[in-house]
């Protein structure tokens, strides 16, 4: 049986994916799944793409990790890439955009957003045709077939939910960013990989309490732009320390 951590939505803060690699490391689990936003909103997005690099067998793109390494006037972006250097910001662009595997059975896919973008925000309140969409095959995929099981991140709130004609579709969360609970998210999918045979299929829900404080102190310190919103975030669990309220018009 293997078993596999699923993450994402890093965003610089090192105390989180600590925290987490720390707890995957206690469950003996030795593979790891990264589903992007690597870098941004924290300050320390260097050590964050140091640290997946090392330890993550695979990773996938996320929005902030497509559009941070862009020519931009924007001055927080600007801030991060001098943080990231030339080097990672190359490795940035060369992040694949999916993950795709059968586990006992299942076709599982894995993105940050969905199967068409990396800039399409999908909820778990939203209308079941469109959250039934994730399962499509896109022109990214590497098999045009549609999935049994998708995992993605991007919205740093997460769920579960068993739709029509069997389908399961998991949120991981967010490690460094979450917007549900103050402690870091990820996920744990058991199963046999690479198998096509039915098999027993497990999906876990894992929250890491953190210091947050650290994060907060290191964000000070930094002098990073927008460290107020950033830090109302981490001890709030609240988009810009305000609670979304079924809108789409929040950008994590």
């Amino acid at each position: 049986m293997d078993r596999i951590a699923i993450l994402s939505d890093i965003h610089g803060n090192v105390p989180a994916l600590e925290a987490v690699l720390e707890d995957i490391r206690m469950r003996d689990v030795t593979r790891i799944y990264c589903l992007g936003d690597l870098v941004g909103k924290g300050p320390e997005s260097d050590l964050t793409v140091d640290l997946v690099r090392d330890r993550c067998e695979r990773i996938v793109r996320g929005n902030w990790d497509d559009f941070v390494p862009n020519v931009t006037d924007s001055k927080t972006i600007n801030w991060h890439q001098q943080v990231l250097g030339k080097e990672r910001l190359a490795f940035l662009h060369t992040l694949p955009f999916v993950i795709e595997e059968y586990i006992s059975g299942r076709y599982v896919r894995l993105f940050h957003a969905s199967p068409r973008s990396l800039y399409e925000r999908i909820q778990p309140w939203d209308e079941e045709e469109k959250r039934m969409s994730l399962f499509a095959a896109s022109e990214w995929m590497m098999e045009q077939v549609t999935a049994d099981v998708v995992g993605y991140g991007d919205i740093h709130q997460a769920y579960l939910q068993h739709l029509p004609e069997g389908k399961t579709l998991f949120n991981t969360g967010s490690v460094g960013n979450p917007l549900d609970l103050t402690q870091a998210s990820y996920v744990i999918l058991e199963g046999v990989c690479g198998s096509k045979t039915p098999g027993p299929f497990g999906l876990q829900f894992v929250r890491v309490p953190y210091d947050i404080e650290r994060a907060v102190q290191l964000a000070v310190r930094s002098a990073m732009p927008e460290a107020e919103a950033y830090i109302n975030e981490l001890r709030t669990a609240k988009y810009r320390g305000l609670k979304p309220k079924l809108q789409e018009d929040y950008h994590p």
